[in-house]
């Protein structure tokens, strides 16, 4: 292996974090990996059956554009910020200060885990 090609990365095969199921560990799964957790306040059967627990409007936004799209989510959702020069930023930013966006969003992504099956 000469200089120039030591610096380069080797791809890797390994999945996105998005790629990846949206399935939560239960408690006993994460207690088991990491024994100190135990002492923590557990997640009541409410919270852990709730499709939004734990999960941040970044992760939604962005698991919605990896499985629509930008222009499907204008489609569903009329806002400038998924037509004109989309990005994460502004649209966070905008669906961050508008209730009624915001929720449509979030039943799109609702309907977006019962096509997927979780």
């Amino acid at each position: 292996m000469d200089a120039k090609n030591a610096n380069k990365k080797e791809p890797t095969n390994k999945p996105k974090q998005s790629d990846q199921m949206f399935k939560p560990k239960t408690n006993e799964e994460l207690n088991e990996e990491n024994p100190k957790r135990q002492n923590r306040r557990q997640a009541t059967e409410e919270q852990v059956n709730n499709p939004f627990h734990g999960v941040k409007l970044v992760q939604i936004l962005e698991r919605l554009v990896d499985y629509y799209g930008w222009e499907y989510l204008h489609e569903r959702v009329k806002i400038r910020c998924f037509k004109y020069n989309p990005t994460m930023k502004s649209s966070l930013g905008f669906l961050r200060k508008t209730d009624w966006a915001r929720k449509h969003v979030e039943d799109l992504y609702l309907d977006m885990l019962d096509e997927k099956g979780l």
